[in-house]
């Protein structure tokens, strides 16, 4: 599997002539395309071993906290161990994710017809995203780490993220492309790395998460183009302000380090700033990223641009 091959099938689906043939055929691909964590990655294999000293654990030197002066200070072993923790943590928070989207699709399909090409497809989806659980839990196991748990008040919220499936499935789709578009684009950026750089026990696991998450981002997006333009005058005003917040939630906790980590590894303030700040890099491919969600949200009328400004996602 490659970044190419994945893009080109996500086109191909993309360009079906109605949204029943989409969905239809994203069923078929996802049993020709399944992949099975326990058959499909060597955990065994002794180039798979994860070794608590291997700076191939090191964040991407070109990302931009690896850019800053605190990270060019830090010694290799330190290094090793900040990468090590921090993709633990979001291992752990994309494990949470898929609990929430896995409870939602549940409750989704009930609304269903089982007969209907949504029901099939959902619960392949469900199947994906089970298994997207154990293998990030296998790794975690191996990474010997000690990452947080989600919190009693994220629980809370995630527990009425997932019920809103049953009765506002628009919204919960929309929650559903905030968790998936950023692990996606992290893990893109991972499989760009020179294969040198990245463990191939990791490589392999974003590689298969790569290629069922476009299925995922593509099933949702369709649903939402499909279903958006039927949505009541109070549905559509209850997303314009929730858009933006289900949305940059999942960016802030995907994508930057989590205040413990901030305070065990001591980092500065100026170096938060420069890499995560308004300004930064990191802040315009945020920006990038979302665009595709802001636009479906502009083309069906609840696009609420203060609200987008304030969460730091619109420019």
């Amino acid at each position: 599997m490659n970044t190419a091959t994945s893009a080109m099938s996500l086109h191909s689906l993309r360009g079906a002539k109605s949204y029943g043939a989409t969905v239809q055929r994203l069923s078929e691909v996802s049993v020709k395309k399944a992949h099975d964590p326990y058959l499909d990655i060597p955990w065994s294999a002794p180039e798979c071993a994860i070794e608590p000293d291997d700076p191939r654990l090191c964040i991407d030197p070109r990302h931009p906290l690896a850019q800053t002066s605190w990270y060019e200070q830090l010694d290799l072993a330190t290094r090793v161990r900040f990468g090590t923790e921090w993709l633990a943590q979001v291992l752990k928070y994309a494990i949470g994710f898929e609990a929430v989207l896995s409870r939602g699709l549940l409750m989704f399909a009930q609304t269903l017809d089982k007969r209907s090409p949504d029901y099939r497809y959902v619960m392949h989806e469900v199947i994906e995203e089970s298994r997207h659980s154990q293998m990030f839990q296998e790794l975690l196991d191996r990474l010997d780490a000690d990452p947080i748990q989600v919190s009693a008040v994220e629980r809370f919220f995630d527990d009425r993220v997932s019920g809103t499936a049953r009765y506002f499935p628009e919204l919960f789709f929309i929650a559903v492309l905030g968790g998936e578009i950023f692990i996606d684009r992290q893990n893109r950026d991972e499989l760009r790395r020179p294969r040198a750089e990245i463990h191939p026990l990791i490589r392999r696991i974003i590689q298969i998460h790569v290629t069922e998450e476009a299925r995922h981002v593509c099933f949702a997006e369709q649903y939402l183009e499909a279903h958006l333009p039927q949505l009541s005058m109070q549905k559509r005003t209850t997303l314009k302000p929730l858009t933006p917040l289900l949305l940059s939630s999942p960016a802030q906790m995907m994508l930057v380090p989590s205040s413990r980590l901030v305070q065990r590894f001591q980092i500065s303030r100026a170096a938060l700033e420069q890499a995560f700040g308004a300004r930064s890099e990191h802040r315009r491919q945020i920006q990038r990223t979302v665009e595709p969600v802001r636009a479906l949200a502009e083309r069906h009328g609840f696009l609420l641009g203060k609200a987008w400004q304030r969460c730091g996602l619109l420019m």
